[in-house]
């Protein structure tokens, strides 16, 4: 028999596994069915899997402030990483727009030291410094990291760099304000109800083409909207009574992990030097969460 911790624990870590490889099959997806088509249709088949699993949300259980501000900001990002991650030129870049989101870690305690107004750890600075450098070596790879090189990149696609930039933003604030207002309530199906039907609404508005299933497509639109939805299902099980602790931590390598698998799904050789950033990132990451953490122990 598992204890019950450990399967609170097994099923957090199942959920950061899920999430690290749902990015890799949506770019397949959207290479597929359409940027936006095929971002609305991962969204809608995670949406009917949560209500499977969760239910149908009960909107009198949330406030309305919390479904606005906390819907708003969560339909905002999810449209941003999925827009950019099917939008970028090629499948490169593609990750390049993984590593830029997961710039939302540091973020997520630069937003809280900024509005705690509470004294902090100095390293917390360069921590976040280093999560920003790493993304700008990845991004220049083995051309090398000058300002001129990184604009010259962003040039050549500024539509996804700002959502995916953008997008960090977004969830970080998202991850800061949704524990004030939030009041406990965890309206994730329905959010992502918002957020697919945000996107459908953006299809009907643009001039994609019919969309067409196939077999491969099908399998593919199945996994990355079961995986996505069971990824949030997970986590919220995890919450209840898991190794908070080491799950947090953990995540903190999902940069790492998301790289790794979604460059296996898509066929892809990753440089040594954008490897390099990755893990910068990570490190950076990690860094913000020791050095907070301990200053509220």
């Amino acid at each position: 028999m598992i204890k019950s911790t450990h399967k609170f624990t097994l099923a957090g870590v199942a959920a950061i596994l899920l999430w690290s490889s749902v990015m890799g099959f949506a770019r397949a997806v959207t290479e597929m069915l359409g940027p936006v088509g095929g971002a609305a249709s991962i969204y809608t088949v995670a949406s009917l899997f949560l209500v499977l699993v969760m239910g149908l949300p009960k909107l009198r259980h949330y406030s309305l402030r919390y479904v606005l501000i906390g819907g708003g900001l969560f339909v905002a990002y999810e449209i941003c990483l999925a827009l950019a991650l099917a939008m970028a030129n090629s499948r490169q870049q593609a990750v390049e727009m993984l590593v830029i989101n997961y710039l939302w870690p540091a973020l997520t305690v630069l937003l809280a030291v900024l509005t705690s107004g509470k004294k902090t750890s100095f390293w917390v600075y360069p921590s976040i410094a280093l999560a920003f450098f790493g993304v700008a070596w990845s991004i220049t790879g083995d051309q090398g990291l000058t300002v001129g090189q990184i604009a010259a990149n962003v040039a050549t696609n500024p539509a996804t760099y700002t959502m995916a930039f953008v997008g960090a933003f977004l969830w970080a604030i998202y991850c800061n304000l949704t524990k004030r207002i939030a009041n406990g309530q965890n309206a994730i199906t329905l959010f992502f109800i918002m957020t697919a039907a945000t996107l459908w609404v953006k299809y009907a508005l643009s001039a994609e083409s019919g969309m067409s299933l196939n077999l491969e497509s099908g399998t593919l639109l199945m996994i990355s909207g079961i995986a996505m939805g069971s990824g949030y299902a997970l986590w919220n099980y995890a919450i209840i009574g898991g190794n908070m602790v080491l799950l947090a931590t953990l995540s903190y390598f999902t940069p790492v992990l998301s790289t790794v698998i979604s460059s296996l799904i898509l066929g892809l050789v990753l440089s040594p030097s954008f490897v390099q950033g990755v893990v910068m990132v990570t490190i950076g990451s990690l860094l913000c969460w020791w050095v907070t953490r301990e200053n509220t122990d």
